[in-house]
């Protein structure tokens, strides 16, 4: 299958920290979407996929029908934004299936992404379907049914209780996974962070990745530094909720697609690209 594309880097895409099960050999990814095994690669301007999903189901995953041209305008609002925008053009949010993104983000507090990965693995080839290359995301019912010291044999540790907690929620409908698409931004946040395990970081995580919560603005530590360090005479508010000062700074800042901005920000961080090193702050525009 191929797919013409604009504006879209497959490497910057799935290399950035935003998904966890691809892996790359060569030119080509491989990875696990909706229960397929999807390999990909680009050439040129084309997005050439092998996989039993359709078109489309590809194109919403890689939100190929993203207007990159008018998200680019809104949050290119300083030079440290438009120099990332140059740098990794073509960078787009992934459309994650909404439950393996919320147990994979669950599983994510305090690791590294390597270590992220490794739990994940560990956790579809322990409760998924044998795909051949690779295994399924395991289901809310069968997730329900384990035990906690199960869990904690694929490597989650304390997450363990929290992921079986919400397993058995989602499992037995008491929380509705469709319901955060139906909720504002806010209202939503508010919904996730009522179960256990999940902080304002992680919902926005959630929000942003699985839900078109395209403002959402999630705060860790690369983010933290990276805004101190270029608005941080800008940002006012209390430094003991530092995180939730920012967010709402940058949902200001950068407005509806504010989220976009965070994972170009976030990449610079990642990646050994450091941003403006020949400057130590940024002209505020807007």
């Amino acid at each position: 299958m191929h797919i013409r594309t604009n504006d879209f880097d497959l490497d910057s895409t799935l290399d950035c920290g935003q998904v966890f099960r691809w892996q790359r050999s060569g030119e080509w990814w491989t990875g696990v979407v909706l229960g397929h095994i999807v390999r990909a690669r680009q050439d040129g301007c084309d997005l050439v996929v092998d996989t039993g999903l359709d078109r489309d189901s590809i194109v919403r995953y890689f939100r190929l029908d993203d207007n990159m041209a008018g998200i680019y305008s809104r949050i290119n609002t300083d030079p440290v934004m438009d120099d990332l925008i140059h740098r990794f053009r073509g960078l787009r949010l992934i459309r994650q299936p909404p439950w393996e993104c919320l147990i994979s983000y669950m599983a994510s507090s305090c690791k590294s992404i390597p270590n992220i990965k490794d739990s994940i693995s560990n956790l579809c080839r322990q409760y998924g379907d044998d795909l051949g290359r690779d295994f399924s995301f395991p289901t809310a019912e069968v997730l329900a049914q384990t035990s906690e010291s199960r869990l904690r044999e694929t490597k989650l540790g304390f997450r363990s209780v929290n992921i079986l907690e919400v397993a058995r929620k989602v499992d037995s409908g008491e929380f509705d996974l469709g319901a955060p698409f139906e909720l504002e931004y806010e209202e939503a946040r508010e919904l996730l962070m009522g179960m256990r395990g999940i902080g304002p970081k992680i919902a926005d995580c959630v929000l942003l990745f699985a839900y078109d919560k395209m403002e959402a603005f999630p705060v860790d530590t690369h983010i933290l530094s990276v805004m101190e360090e270029h608005y941080g005479s800008f940002i006012e508010g209390a430094k003991s909720k530092r995180g939730e000062v920012i967010s709402e700074f940058a949902r200001s800042y950068f407005g509806q697609y504010a989220g976009y901005a965070q994972q170009y920000l976030f990449n610079s961080r990642i990646s050994d690209y450091d941003p403006l090193t020949h400057s130590a702050d940024c002209t505020i525009t807007k």
